[in-house]
């Protein structure tokens, strides 16, 4: 495979009051946050839109299951269908199935230390 991973797709991480974070983060940081966290678009190096999500979860989240973790990162990846069977052959743990939706397909794996990974083949024009 050319490409495996292409940038930042988000950072994800546990919090007990989300709504407080977040307008803790606007207020102190500058930070324009919305229900989700922060969407913040940049440009590769092709000059195409790309978004990198910053968001908030409750503690309590199942999201981030099988791993204990208080993070979970989300990377950017060209093609999640190939590169899953690429990293399954490699004795990468693969977590789920697939999921595919309007802003792009997921996939989850866990690194050798427990941390969960979401890989997302994006379409960062549904978010324009």
């Amino acid at each position: 495979m050319k490409n495996r991973v292409t940038g930042l797709g988000g950072f994800f991480f546990k919090t007990k009051d989300p709504d407080a974070i977040k307008k803790w983060y606007k207020e102190r940081l500058g930070i324009p946050t919305d229900q989700y966290g922060w969407s913040f678009w940049w440009k590769d190096k092709d000059g195409n839109d790309c978004m990198t999500q910053w968001s908030p979860f409750k503690e309590d989240t199942e999201y981030f299951k099988p791993s204990e973790k208080q993070f979970m990162m989300n990377f950017r990846v060209e093609n999640l269908v190939e590169l899953l069977e690429v990293l399954k052959k490699e004795g990468v743990t693969v977590v789920g199935e697939i999921e595919e939706y309007d802003y792009g397909k997921f996939g989850w794996i866990l690194d050798p230390e427990g941390n969960k990974l979401e890989l997302w083949e994006p379409v960062d024009k549904a978010f324009l």
